[in-house]
């Protein structure tokens, strides 16, 4: 027979496990649509309910959308704020912005980086008067900060850090002056989705933490040497202006150099996955 504590320790164990699974149960309503679908379900679904957002700043929207066949939330984001200098918790800003335009600068980055799986669709539309980045609700279960909270680990490490490094890459690149937990949304088998771009794409041309950047993806790096100005000009016509593009590209070039670098120190098995 067991000692009395190892059956406790037994039902804990079993308790934890069962929480974590309904944590991580698919959500069955989850609709499967293409990118252009949920594109288009954005862009045209009629609003039929709306509510504000449980967190964020920025005033942000959680609006309920049909098209008569489908019913799905999205999140609305009108925030389009510009001061010569902002005051903020440890520093002050010159030429602050946070806009929502950056949210779909950001989806139209990611998508040249083909790693637009890790954000929600965004596109612009109006809403009662006002524009604003419009995004599919995601079937997320909690943030980074709420998995911090509770301590939950992901079963698979090695899966779950070649996301995260995906992410801290994106980080470097688009230059968020205000990343935190929240924004990192998990899902269903622990999938990631980066979230809230307002505050990116600050004209800064050195990388915010290089230290950040510890492995790769073989596709994101190689994405990343092909990305092009121009095409990235086009992409973020009306999203981006011309400085904050070339503060992208400035940033690119350091990314692939230190990783470069890294490679002919360590080894390209020890950057690249």
């Amino acid at each position: 027979m067991s000692p009395p504590h190892l059956h406790w320790r037994e039902l804990i164990l079993a308790a934890v496990l069962c929480l974590t699974c309904q944590l991580f149960v698919v959500a069955a309503d989850e609709p499967t649509l293409t990118k252009e679908q949920i594109k288009q379900f954005l862009l045209t679904a009629k609003v039929i309910d709306s509510r504000p957002a449980s967190k964020g700043i920025t005033h942000t929207w959680r609006l309920t959308l049909s098209d008569g066949t489908l019913t799905h939330d999205a999140h609305f984001q009108p925030i389009d704020e510009h001061k010569s200098e902002m005051k903020l918790a440890t520093s002050t800003e010159l030429n602050f912005v946070d806009s929502y335009k950056y949210n779909i600068a950001a989806y139209a980055l990611a998508e040249l980086l083909a790693m637009d799986d890790m954000l929600p669709v965004y596109v612009e539309r109006k809403w009662k008067g006002k524009a604003g980045s419009m995004s599919w609700w995601l079937p997320s279960k909690m943030d980074e900060a709420e998995r911090h909270k509770q301590k939950l680990t992901p079963p698979d490490a090695d899966a779950w850090n070649n996301q995260m490094y995906k992410i801290r890459v994106f980080d470097q690149l688009v230059s968020d002056s205000d990343p935190n937990l929240t924004n990192v949304r998990i899902g269903e088998n622990w999938k990631i989705w980066r979230v809230d771009f307002s505050r990116a794409f600050r004209l800064n041309k050195e990388l915010k933490d290089p230290k950040d950047l510890v492995r790769c993806d073989r596709q994101l790096l190689e994405k990343l040497k092909a990305l092009d100005a121009n095409a990235l000009a086009e992409k973020t016509k009306g999203y981006l202006t011309k400085d904050e593009g070339k503060a992208v590209m400035a940033r690119r070039d350091k990314i692939v150099s230190q990783f470069q670098k890294m490679i002919a120190e360590k080894g390209e098995n020890e950057v690249l996955y």
